[in-house]
C-alpha cells in the first residue's frame, strides 16, 4: 500500500527517467519492486561500505534534521547517499564510488518493501538531498568510530 507522501517520492524518483510511465508500470509489476533509474540529473549516488555507510548515517541523524535519501543493498554491503548532480565526478575518497552522469541505480519503490535493495531515509519527494561537505564531516567521524569499534588504532 503506498501514501500520499509515497506519491510524490515516485513522482520525483521517476522525473529523471527516460520514459516515467514505463517506471512506473515496471515498478508495479516487477516481482523485486524496483527499477533502474539514471544518476546526474537530479541527484548522483555515493556509495560506502556497508559498516562505514551505516556509521556515517548514524552520525547525520545526529547532527542534522534529515538527510538525504539513503539506499542499501542486500545484506548492507552497501550504502547510498543521495547527493547533488555533479558530486560524483568531483569526489574523491578511498573506498567511496560514485554513480553519477552515465550511471544507473537500482531503486526500489520507496512505498513497498522488497527483499534486496532497500531505502534507509526514503524520498521526501521535495528533492532534499544530503549536502556533500556535511556527508563528508560525517563520515570521518564515522570512520573513527568504525575503527575505535573495530578496536584499531587510527
Amino acid at each position: 500500500m503506498t501514501t500520499p507522501g509515497d506519491k510524490t517520492a515516485v513522482e520525483w524518483l521517476v522525473s529523471v527517467a527516460p520514459d516515467p510511465d514505463a517506471s512506473r508500470w515496471e515498478w508495479e509489476r516487477n516481482p523485486l519492486g524496483v527499477v533502474l533509474l539514471p544518476a546526474g540529473r537530479r541527484w548522483d549516488v555515493l556509495i560506502l561500505p556497508g559498516a562505514l555507510g551505516q556509521a556515517t548515517l548514524d552520525v547525520l541523524n545526529l547532527i542534522i534534521e534529515r538527510p538525504g535519501p539513503v539506499l542499501a543493498d542486500f545484506g548492507d554491503s552497501r550504502t547510498g547517499f543521495f547527493v547533488p548532480p555533479g558530486t560524483a565526478s568531483r569526489w574523491i575518497g578511498t573506498g567511496v564510488r560514485g554513480a553519477g552522469r552515465g550511471s544507473w541505480i537500482v531503486v526500489p519503490h520507496p512505498g513497498r518493501v522488497t527483499g534486496g535493495v532497500r531505502w534507509l531515509v526514503l524520498p521526501d519527494g521535495q528533492g532534499t538531498l544530503t549536502d556533500p561537505a556535511v556527508l563528508e564531516l560525517a563520515m570521518h567521524e564515522a570512520a573513527a568510530r568504525v575503527v575505535a569499534q573495530e578496536g584499531r588504532k587510527p
